[in-house]
């Protein structure tokens, strides 16, 4: 493997810039990609599917909040798409016992039919376009992820 002759002459800082920038750069292009062909194929937006994945994950089902939480978007933007999934009739909502106000919402049968469909399709997908990787690759850079992640999650420690 090559070193990148930058590496010697410029900071530290300004070579944590450029990770940072190729990072959001990867990611865009596979988001952007996914989302390209969500809309494409199956008329559905990335959130939805994001939705249906974390439902999918939770036969019990999820409050709202915890769908807020888990993806990290307000609860209004959630709303929309169990809205949206409830009137597709992919979703339904249930009364938390004990809690008037808050409701659990979960996939209905058709919803986690389509949403296997789905998520089939995506890994197809994510397969094909990371398909110019090895296994050597894979397995670094999900090594050298892990490590940022770990990193990442210490300096959030630490400033708390």
């Amino acid at each position: 493997m090559k070193l990148n002759p930058t590496l010697t002459q410029e900071p530290l800082s300004k070579e944590r810039l450029r990770l940072w920038l190729k990072l959001l750069k990867a990611s865009r292009l596979i988001e952007d990609e996914i989302r390209r062909r969500l809309r494409k194929e199956h008329d559905w937006t990335l959130p939805r599917f994001d939705v249906m994945s974390a439902l999918s994950r939770s036969p019990d089902g999820l409050k709202m909040s915890e769908i807020s939480a888990m993806l990290k978007v307000s609860k209004g933007n959630i709303t929309g798409i169990v809205d949206k999934l409830t009137d597709d009739g992919l979703a339904l909502r249930v009364s938390v016992p004990g809690d008037r106000r808050a409701q659990m919402v979960l996939l209905t049968q058709t919803g986690k039919a389509l949403f296997s469909m789905h998520s089939a399709e995506h890994e197809t997908w994510i397969d094909h376009i990371l398909g110019g990787l090895n296994a050597d690759d894979i397995d670094g850079m999900i090594l050298r992820l892990d490590r940022l992640q770990e990193t990442l999650n210490e300096e959030v420690q630490n400033e708390i």
